[in-house]
């Protein structure tokens, strides 16, 4: 049985730059791939997924085993597609490229094990652009499995084929988003689809087609090789399995662990990140990536999973913390996310394309002491234009948690600078 606590890096070792095709094969790799193919049919490895509760770990949480049977498998001969999205862009997050260069076969594992639950025979794998040494190593992976048997041409002498191409994007945070990505790999501007059609059965070139998380898809060969019950035993509250947790911002130990779905977040942040720098306190913390609306230190012991924090008033997102100090102004971090946001939109609906400029706007107006009360109601009015639902996509409902989170718990900064007082935090940072 491999390492009960953390099957996503046992191996990932200080000693070892990388876990290679042996290593892998010696903690039990492709045992997963080798019991799915030969003992499961692909309906029943959708269900293992389904029961083991795996959700997605890309931020929106959708239940992977759910996705994978809404493809359609009546037509033998019908073309299908499996995408992996390695399009890590948002400011904060950085697990899958831990994942991708530490261990890529056990991306690869998971990967041909879902294409086999949908019946897919061509895989890509859609990597960010500035991931240069995840893609050597992701190259170098493929030729392995290729070389071994567990790609190819009858994978494990079964009548089950498939090829993985490995794909580096050009760069833009809106690959992210699954039709967007589908249209970029398809050779089109990044621009994202209406939905219906759902991409599970009108994607990749109009075919049936999944798109999974990298981390997602890392935790498949370990539910397939342990079973069920083994998986849902790792979670500590409503959701299964184990996840990347990480911090970044000023505290002791910034960085990346695996642990148990439903760890408190007090605990991430004090005891595997050091807790605070001296110097420094705690003001907040954005709980899942750049897209999240910003917490309080009353909130440290919500524990995280998707509706324990949603509960509170945010989401988990990618499960990466970014931590706001004393020392650090709310109203510039906002001003910053959103010049990230404003420039990565596609421009393809008006809220997005002509709200997050505006938006960007308002905020320096603010910052440079040209601002004026009722900006305040207009930021916050901008936020609701660009809620979900007013969108073609998520990009700008999750630019605006941020700021709408900024203007309910840090409104007396906003007022600071717009009454010409340098706010609290500032002034600190300037002593």
């Amino acid at each position: 049985m491999e390492n009960m606590d953390k099957p996503l890096t046992q191996n990932i070792q200080p000693d070892r730059v990388f876990a290679t095709l042996a290593d892998y094969e010696r903690t039990g790799g492709y045992q997963g791939l080798r019991k799915a193919i030969a003992e499961l049919p692909p309906k029943e490895v959708q269900q293992w997924v389904k029961d083991a509760g795996l959700r997605g770990r890309g931020g929106s949480g959708f239940p992977a085993g759910v996705k994978w049977s809404l493809v359609p498998l009546d037509d033998a001969h019908q073309t299908r597609y499996l995408i992996v999205n390695g399009d890590e862009m948002e400011p904060g997050t950085f697990k899958d490229r831990f994942l991708l260069e530490k261990d890529p076969h056990q991306l690869i594992e998971g990967t041909i094990i879902a294409a086999y639950a949908i019946q897919a025979q061509t895989a890509y794998i859609f990597l960010r652009g500035e991931y240069h040494l995840a893609a050597y190593r992701l190259k170098q992976a493929l030729q392995e499995a290729h070389a071994n048997g567990y790609l190819g041409e009858h994978i494990l002498n079964s009548d089950f084929s498939l090829d993985i191409h490995l794909h580096t994007s050009a760069g833009r945070y809106i690959c992210g988003e699954e039709t967007a990505l589908i249209n970029s790999l398809e050779g089109k501007r990044a621009n994202p689809r209406t939905k219906p059609p759902f991409a599970v059965v009108s994607g990749l070139w109009g075919k049936p087609t999944v798109v999974n998380n990298v981390e997602t898809l890392c935790n498949v060969p370990h539910i397939l090789r342990n079973g069920v019950n083994w998986y849902k035993g790792l979670g500590l509250g409503a959701d299964q399995g184990t996840k990347l947790f990480g911090v970044s911002g000023r505290v002791r130990r910034p960085g990346s662990w695996e642990l148990p779905m439903g760890t408190p977040i007090r605990e991430i942040v004090e005891e595997h990140a050091g807790g605070m720098r001296d110097g420094f306190s705690l003001r907040a913390f954005l709980p899942g990536g750049a897209s999240t609306d910003f917490l309080l230190p009353e909130h440290l012991d919500v524990r995280m999973d998707y509706d324990a924090v949603a509960k509170v008033g945010s989401r988990m997102g990618t499960g990466m913390l970014t931590i706001l100090d004393d020392k650090t102004c709310p109203v510039k971090m906002v001003l910053n996310l959103e010049q990230f946001f404003a420039q990565e939109s596609c421009g393809w609906c008006t809220p997005c394309r002509d709200g997050l400029p505006w938006t960007v706007t308002l905020l320096q107006d603010i910052v440079e002491g040209r601002g004026r009360m009722e900006d305040l109601d207009t930021l916050s009015r901008l936020t609701g234009m660009m809620a979900l639902g007013n969108t073609f996509c998520a990009l700008a409902p999750g630019a605006m948690e941020p700021l709408q989170s900024a203007l309910k718990f840090f409104r007396g900064d906003f007022e600071h600078y717009i009454a010409g007082v340098v706010p609290p935090s500032s002034l600190k940072r300037l002593v």
